[in-house]
């Protein structure tokens, strides 16, 4: 499960470095013979893929928290108000800076 991650963290490297000359062509095409369309197209692909990264690292995350806080709960009932509370308080965080990037990636250029 790993090496699943790590492979896929290098993928987004790839294509994090790949979307940089995406952002940087023409909008109205360049000598090679790529329309405007293309080129937008590239871009708008770059924010969905920012999209899915975002939102597969919230679920991640929010489901690790989730798990910790349940295990926990397991083995000391007896604060299970307080990691309730510690843990709906890290969940909204990490909503709010997924909303935050789904805005920023979502956004026309």
């Amino acid at each position: 499960m790993l090496r699943f991650f790590k492979l896929f963290a290098l993928g987004c490297v790839a294509m994090a470095l790949l979307t940089s000359p995406a952002m940087a062509q023409d909008t109205e095409g360049d000598e090679a013979g790529v329309s405007a369309e293309a080129n937008t197209a590239l871009i708008s692909f770059s924010g969905a893929f920012g999209v899915a990264i975002t939102v597969i690292g919230a679920a991640f995350g929010i489901a690790k928290l989730a798990a910790a806080a349940l295990e926990s709960m397991a083995r000391q009932p007896e604060v299970a108000g307080s990691i309730q509370t510690a843990m709906i308080i890290a969940a909204a965080l990490i909503e709010g800076f997924t909303f935050y990037a789904l805005f920023i990636c979502s956004t026309k250029p």
